[in-house]
């Protein structure tokens, strides 16, 4: 029952079985966020959308059936709310670990394989370059998340500073995104594919253009060193 896959596929493939048993669903979202702020590999993103995608067969019972009639399908607006409290909830868990426990966590070999060893460089130069406002940038740098909310808590950033931070960067976009795929489900599984064929495209694109410019650089930082010579 509880066998699943951490992909795109496999989330959609499980979440599909309890389109019509909203506890379970409900549930599943709140563990599965929880176990995603604290980096282990279970996709924030890829469940938000799942979940949508659920909400969306249930209510679409003509495409769907539900398993006997009269089964009471996921609620949209109870599944937005349900997401919306998961990741803030659990974005605060890791960021009250960090704070009450700081000077502990600094010293263990957990702390350096993921938080250290998770780009510590880059979280502390973008507090100092946004200062609280980063609380809100971690919430859409899935590699950083974790790390970043740690960070937060133990670099002394007040409880409502992130809390109000984090909460309107996870408003923007969670119960949005759950939404967006429940309300046009159809056209999400339609077009996946594509889109991901798109992004792969725009990804590859940029990664020649950052090759492409480093290399020039190189060239330059030797012509500049030769000419010293």
């Amino acid at each position: 029952m509880f066998g699943i896959e951490f992909s795109e596929a496999g989330l959609v493939q499980f979440f599909s079985q309890y389109a019509y048993e909203p506890a379970y669903v409900y549930t599943f979202i709140c563990c599965f966020m929880l176990a995603a702020s604290f980096g282990l590999p279970i996709p924030e993103e890829l469940t938000l959308i799942s979940a949508g995608l659920v909400a969306y067969m249930a209510q679409n019972p003509a495409e769907f059936p539900p398993p006997y009639p009269g089964a009471e399908g996921v609620n949209t607006f109870t599944l937005c709310i349900v997401s919306f409290l998961a990741v803030i909830c659990s974005d605060s868990v890791v960021f009250l670990i960090g704070k009450i426990f700081g000077g502990r966590i600094i010293k263990t070999k957990f702390f350096q394989k993921q938080v250290a060893g998770a780009g510590f460089d880059k979280i502390n130069s973008w507090f100092q370059k946004y200062g609280g406002w980063a609380c809100g940038i971690f919430r859409f740098t899935p590699g950083l998340r974790f790390p970043g909310h740690l960070s937060c808590g133990l670099l002394g950033i007040p409880l409502w500073k992130f809390f109000a931070i984090d909460g309107l960067a996870a408003l923007l976009s969670v119960p949005t995104q759950v939404y967006f795929v429940a309300k046009y489900g159809g056209q999400v599984l339609r077009y996946l594919k594509g889109f991901k064929l798109i992004l792969v495209a725009i990804l590859a694109v940029v990664v020649i253009i950052w090759l492409i410019r480093k290399v020039y650089l190189k060239r330059v930082t030797n012509k500049a060193e030769l000419s010293l010579k």
